[in-house]
């Protein structure tokens, strides 16, 4: 309970940086979800703002609440980007995807002149890792590919940790809005987030990850009580 009243708070909190006519992205996942609906009441009582959305699930639910959405392919540029995270460090590098919507939402982050997450406390961190990385991957060839990526975790310290595909309901793997899959990665603790981004950018089968480095701009952190602002450590 405690954890959904801080995640409220931070999404309320958001609602201050928006203003009217502005062109917003709106994340994926249990947070982002909060703002949305909230977002929705403002709508209704006469705000005006045009979204774009990370996710079909996003997309849903912001038209079930009236917010006028169009597609990316529509926009030549976003305003601001409101979207959570699975964990911030210091830096505010992330690691997102655990809604498995990280290609997307990497693609409107990058578009927006300005990224704000809301989080609760839970995802502050000192070293990220502790979430485990998710890597979306082409389904051709997956396993070859999945295979080259833990030569790359092993060039970036992290030889020997466990990687698992995300599953859905059952026996089928999980995919993504872009029929992807989900590569898990338990990397408990990862020792250059910017080593590891840079050789899984390089490497064909791997379509995103989701360490988002120099995306969040600030991060709001809810708490019981209220939010506290976080900006990136110099």
């Amino acid at each position: 309970m405690s954890s959904d009243i801080a995640k409220r708070n931070a999404a309320q909190a958001a609602l201050d940086y928006v203003q009217q006519d502005m062109i917003l992205g709106l994340g994926t996942g249990s947070t982002a979800a909060i703002f949305v609906t909230l977002l929705g009441e403002r709508v209704k009582a006469g705000l005006k703002v045009t979204c774009t959305p990370t996710s079909e699930a996003t997309d849903r639910l912001a038209r079930a609440l009236g917010i006028t959405i169009v597609l990316p392919d529509e926009l030549s540029a976003i305003d601001l980007t409101i979207d959570g995270a699975d964990e911030f460090d210091p830096a505010l590098s992330l690691i997102k995807g655990g809604g498995a919507a990280l290609l997307r939402e990497k693609i409107i982050a990058e578009a927006s002149d300005r990224m704000v997450v809301i989080a609760d406390a839970g995802k502050e961190v000192a070293r990220l890792g502790k979430f485990p990385l998710p890597v979306e991957v082409n389904p051709f060839a997956a396993e070859l590919t999945r295979r080259r990526i833990h030569d790359r975790l092993e060039i970036a310290g992290l030889g020997g940790v466990a990687s698992s595909w995300r599953m859905a309901t059952g026996e089928a793997l999980l995919r993504t809005d872009g029929g992807h899959l989900i590569l898990d990665i338990a990397c408990v603790a990862i020792p250059d987030a910017s080593l590891l981004a840079s050789l899984l950018d390089d490497l064909p089968g791997v379509v995103e990850h989701g360490l988002f480095i120099g995306y969040a701009d600030e991060v709001l952190v809810g708490e019981a009580g209220g939010v506290r602002r976080v900006f990136p450590a110099a």
